[in-house]
């Protein structure tokens, strides 16, 4: 009897986790087009431009991943302590020598797929950030940096990741399926690479580790760090340039990082390692539909408009 009940425990968590991966999905574009909607009434053309428009678009998502979280743990009676519990101190530094080498090295990769696509005519279209000069800095740096580090990790690693490997999948199948509907939900072919592999080094991290607050420390390393770079001007239209040698010797050092990393957590630490497949994976899947589907449509129209515009 206790067997049974720990397994309609797991499915019903399982369950859950999917439908919060269609609730963060299906929220955000709901919300999106609500405010757009009021902001053309009351601010009439333009107001996508404006600075309170622009840090909205940033806040809007993280209202909604939180309000799938606070969901799930809701229904599911999972523990949220368990979701946000400790774990050794070595997988904080692994994790930003990990987030540095993806950052740099597998930007430069990602940057050859984006160069492979402009070659038969793509338009990558990046979404601006909000003004960052001055005190604006401070709330961006909350909206940008902190709240995805907490709200987006919470959904993906924590509640995703989480479900699946304590519903005995696989640990290759848990990193390739979380990785997958990681980059889906970003909805840019031009990031979809590079979403990929962060989402599946990411979970990596969080399987090892047996904790997402590692992993948080990378996502807002990585926010924070473009935030700042790009308040300084650089990549911006006439803004600085990092010298060619600069340059050359940070890809290199990140590129050693990452495959440090990638070497220690995959084969030197086997911590929670698992084999197997997709257990009970129907009851995720039929949950995680519509937000699989949104995403995808998503992501097509994007690709479509990239090659039109």
């Amino acid at each position: 009897m206790a067997e049974q009940e720990e397994q309609f425990f797991k499915r019903r968590a399982l369950t859950e986790a999917g439908a919060a991966y269609s609730v963060g999905a299906v929220l955000p574009v709901l919300a999106s087009l609500l405010i757009g909607f009021i902001a053309a009434l009351t601010a009439g053309e333009g107001y996508s431009s404006a600075a309170w428009y622009r840090f909205l678009a940033y806040l809007l998502p993280q209202i909604c991943f939180a309000a799938a979280a606070i969901v799930f743990f809701r229904r599911s009676k999972v523990s949220v302590r368990g979701v946000y519990r400790g774990c050794r101190w070595y997988y904080f530094p692994v994790a930003l020598f990990l987030q540095f080498g993806l950052m740099f090295s597998l930007s430069e990769l990602n940057n050859l797929f984006v160069g492979f696509l402009e070659s038969f005519g793509y338009t990558n279209q990046t979404t601006p950030l909000p003004p960052l000069d001055g005190w604006y800095l401070l709330p961006a740096l909350l909206i940008i940096a902190v709240l995805p580090a907490i709200f987006e990790e919470t959904l993906f690693r924590g509640i995703l990741v989480g479900r699946m490997s304590a519903s005995g999948w696989g640990t290759a199948a848990t990193l390739l399926i979380s990785g997958a509907l990681f980059s889906l939900f970003h909805g840019n072919p031009a990031q979809t690479i590079y979403q990929f592999i962060c989402g599946v080094c990411f979970a990596l991290l969080v399987v090892r580790a047996g904790s997402i607050l590692p992993s948080m420390a990378a996502h807002f390393a990585n926010n924070a760090l473009i935030v700042i770079l790009t308040s300084t001007g650089y990549g911006t239209e006439g803004g600085w340039v990092m010298p060619q040698a600069w340059n050359i010797g940070l890809i290199v050092s990140s590129a050693v990082c990452l495959a440090a990393s990638l070497v220690f957590l995959p084969f030197l630490d086997k911590s929670n390692a698992r084999k197997g497949g997709v257990r009970d994976g129907k009851y995720f899947f039929f949950a995680a539909a519509v937000g699989i589907a949104v995403c995808a449509v998503q992501w097509i129209v994007v690709l479509i408009t990239g090659f039109t515009a």
